[in-house]
């Protein structure tokens, strides 16, 4: 006998799909935990507030179904996209313009108000200053300069 809770589990949900992508409601959940809160940052509601994003901490953006945070370490920010080899540094003075380009892509952002939990790269960049020598590429660009190479 299939019981009604067996038939509601196999329902397709509209907070996660089968790519384990969540919906907005569920990671704003999540960060609620942390005392952390989301606000669209396009919205009048924070345009109002006149806020330069340099003076946020963290930013998570998406894009149709892949999310991916900008987020201030020490006194420097990093794009730390998966979809990257690695962190992309990012000038204090390009932020703005990379927040307004993601924008203009057609991703979503929302910015992070709260105090962010500590963490070990936060605490090491108050510190140092990190340079970065070459820019990471995205995961295909590589694999294909690879192939090209051989």
């Amino acid at each position: 006998v299939e019981t009604r809770f067996h038939r509601i589990g196999q329902q397709p949900s509209g907070n996660m799909d089968d790519s384990g992508f969540f919906s907005i409601q569920v990671i704003s959940n999540a960060l609620k935990v942390w005392g952390l809160e989301l606000i669209l940052f396009n919205s009048p509601e924070y345009q109002r507030l006149r806020i330069d994003p340099i003076n946020e901490r963290s930013f998570i953006c998406n894009y149709k179904e892949h999310w991916f945070t900008v987020r201030k370490l020490g006194k420097q920010w990093f794009n730390l996209n998966s979809l990257l080899t690695g962190p992309e540094l990012i000038s204090d003075t390009y932020l703005a313009l990379f927040l307004a380009q993601l924008q203009q892509e057609g991703y979503s952002i929302f910015v992070v108000k709260g105090d962010l939990p500590d963490c070990e790269a936060d605490q090491l960049l108050q510190m140092i200053r990190v340079q970065q020598m070459h820019r990471p590429k995205l995961i295909g660009e590589e694999l294909a300069q690879l192939k090209e190479q051989r």
